[in-house]
């Protein structure tokens, strides 16, 4: 189910993103703010406190009710949070689709978790929201998030010029694709409020 945690190794679970997650995603997110510079927009200092994080998912939590986003953490172990997983502009009614944003922990890139967590929101995506698309972009050099999305499924579907302010600039994105399935559009989703 949507709400549910989901085991993806041994120590890692995808669960719905709670308020308890201030303090180890600001921890996780400060940590990494140097890998992730070059894929994430320039954020005040605040946002990587645990009270700016605490904003952020009370943001989330509100815009989740509203059915808009659909946000999960990674956690470890006693639930630390180490990243983060959206469906983002959720709509419903004859388009049925989202945006796929993500972010894994610096440690714990390369393991295969952004890769196990985005294959089980495909499948709760389509299962649980009924959606029929999910969209994702990456900055032209994100390889190694590109091929996340294309052990997922994702395919290639353009480029956008300018799409996103990243880093300091406006820069050009590669958009990507996974049709969910093509079925008829019946009923609503399982999930509410998303």
């Amino acid at each position: 189910m949507i709400n549910d945690a989901h085991r993806l190794d041994a120590e890692v679970r995808l669960r719905p993103v709670t308020e308890a997650d201030a303090a180890s995603l600001a921890a996780s997110m400060t940590r990494s703010r140097m890998y992730m510079r070059p894929w994430e927009p320039r954020r005040p200092d605040a946002f990587y406190t645990e009270r700016g994080q605490r904003e952020r998912v009370a943001g989330l939590l509100a815009e989740r009710e509203a059915g808009r986003v659909m946000p999960w953490s990674l956690v470890e172990g006693e639930d630390r949070a180490i990243g983060g997983f959206h469906l983002n502009a959720v709509v419903l009614g004859p388009f049925r689709s989202a945006t796929l944003g993500y972010w894994v922990d610096v440690e714990y890139a390369g393991r295969g978790l952004a890769t196990a967590a985005v294959r089980k929101i495909c499948e709760l995506a389509r299962d649980e929201l009924r959606l029929h698309r999910i969209e994702a972009g990456t900055v032209l050099d994100n390889v190694a998030s590109q091929r996340v999305l294309a052990k997922c499924g994702f395919e290639r579907f353009g480029t956008a010029p300018r799409y996103m302010h990243i880093d300091g600039e406006w820069r050009d994105h590669r958009l990507f694709q996974r049709i969910l399935h093509d079925g008829p559009l019946t009923g609503e989703p399982v999930a509410r409020g998303v």
